[in-house]
């Protein structure tokens, strides 16, 4: 038996699988590498190349595993873009979701856990975010998480899936030197690609209400959330009780002029970062409580600031 992982083939999922691996259980993977690399995919695994837009694949998939559950990775990641291609993030986000719990329920496989978003909070009116905070998305990319985290809701109730999702925050870092975020979009490989390239890291705002007047936000490390999508696909497979959802955050933060520091100490490369004007409606400090998470699903902040940068910093030169 064997655990699907959608979108196994990209930054966070292929983290997940790996972690899947090392705790002795079999994995296939899904992945129509829009934004993830067949390299990323250990040589062992399964691995299915395709959307989960298609049910025909997704039918023989099944035919031809034992599936037991499934960690859904797979969706359109980038909210800024989503306001401008809302019709390809739906499509992607909520149309292939429910595609993929179809294909699972005409299988016989009632397990899911789901990658959701710190999206679906939108600019909440509190420091610290819990599972209880107000959800109110401020792009489609949001919503369609929100959407998601509904569709399993709904499923539960009309044929009993066991489910589950987890609304990651900022993940950062590296488990494994061939493995590393290649977003254009994210902080992290922004700023590296910026000192690859002989070019000063830019940052949004000086000014926000925070020690150093720059705003504060949660970071994690994508090998900390992994194992715990492990712990959270075992609960549903040996019937444990389960929350619906889950915050994986810090419960401090940091902020950006911290990360910015680091990574010169890290990199070696010294420079001050270039100050753009700050983002409209971007809050100075949002954190989220990981408490639940911590209780449940072997939740831990296990790497520091610096430890997160190194590792990315390390897989980033170990791919060049």
């Amino acid at each position: 038996m064997a655990w699907l992982v959608t979108g196994g083939a990209g930054y966070i999922g292929s983290h997940v699988v790996r972690a899947f691996l090392a705790d002795g259980i079999d994995v296939v993977i899904v992945d129509d590498l829009s934004s993830g690399h067949a390299d990323f995919v250990p040589a062992e695994v399964p691995f299915y190349r395709g959307s989960i837009l298609d049910a025909e694949l997704l039918a023989s998939l099944f035919a031809e595993n034992a599936i037991d559950g499934v960690v859904h990775v797979a969706g359109f990641k980038y909210a800024g873009v989503s306001v401008q291609r809302p019709l390809h993030t739906y499509e992607q986000n909520v149309t292939a979701t429910t595609v993929l719990l179809q294909a699972m329920q005409n299988a016989g496989v009632g397990r899911i856990v789901f990658s959701s978003s710190a999206a679906v909070y939108g600019t909440p009116d509190t420091d610290l975010v819990t599972e209880a905070t107000p959800k109110s998305p401020e792009s489609p990319y949001g919503e369609s998480k929100l959407i998601g985290e509904w569709l399993l809701r709904d499923e539960g109730i009309a044929t009993g899936l066991a489910h589950t999702s987890l609304r990651y925050f900022n993940v950062v870092g590296s488990g494994h030197d061939g493995l590393y975020d290649t977003s254009p979009h994210n902080l992290f490989p922004l700023v590296f690609e910026a000192l690859l390239d002989g070019r000063t890291p830019r940052i949004n705002g000086d000014d926000y209400n925070t020690p150093d007047g720059t705003c504060v936000r949660d970071y994690i490390h994508v090998a900390d959330l992994a194992r715990s999508h492990v712990a959270a696909a075992e609960r549903l497979q040996a019937g444990d009780a389960i929350e619906p959802v889950y915050n994986l955050g810090s419960g401090d933060g940091v902020s950006v002029g911290e990360i910015m520091s680091t990574m010169s100490a890290v990199t070696g490369i010294p420079f001050t970062p270039e100050i753009a004007p700050r983002r409209s409606g971007d809050p100075d400090r949002i954190v989220a409580s990981g408490e639940l998470a911590r209780r449940d699903l072997n939740w831990e902040m296990r790497h520091s600031l610096s430890a997160m940068v190194q590792s990315a910093w390390d897989a980033r030169r170990a791919a060049a």
